[in-house]
C-alpha cells in the first residue's frame, strides 16, 4: 500500500485550498488530474465532478464526501476511514459491507475491474 502523497498536480492544489468550483470548471474544460495515491484526507469534496477518475489508492480518511457520484470512478485501494458518505453514489461493484468496512475500519475497497 503506497503512503499517500501531496501531489503537485495543479487541479489537486485545487482541492487543497478548497476551491472546488475551479476544480469542476477546469475538468468541464477537459484538464485531466491525476489523483492516483494522493493524500485528500479532511477536505471537503461535497459537490466535486469526479467523473471517470482513477482514484486508486487515494486517502480520503475524514472527508465531506457527502452527494459524491463515484460511479465510473476506479476505486481499488482507497480507504474512506471516518469519512462523511451519506447520499453518495458507489460503483455497483463494490459491495455494501466492503463499504461500511471502509469507513468504519479503514479498510482499502477492493474494486475489481
Amino acid at each position: 500500500m503506497p503512503t499517500p502523497t501531496i501531489s503537485q498536480d495543479p487541479l489537486y492544489q485545487m482541492l487543497r485550498h478548497d476551491d472546488i468550483a475551479g476544480f469542476n470548471t477546469a475538468r468541464e474544460q477537459g484538464q485531466q488530474v491525476d489523483l492516483r495515491s494522493c493524500d485528500l484526507r479532511g477536505l471537503d469534496l461535497r459537490n466535486i465532478n469526479l467523473k471517470d477518475t482513477d482514484l486508486t489508492d487515494a486517502y480520503f480518511r475524514g472527508s465531506d464526501l457527502r452527494g459524491i457520484d463515484f460511479r465510473g470512478c476506479r476505486m481499488d485501494g482507497v480507504s474512506l476511514a471516518d469519512a462523511k458518505i451519506s447520499g453518495c453514489y458507489f460503483p455497483a461493484e463494490i459491495p455494501a459491507q466492503e463499504i461500511l468496512l471502509s469507513v468504519t475500519h479503514g479498510i482499502r475497497l477492493r474494486h475489481p475491474i
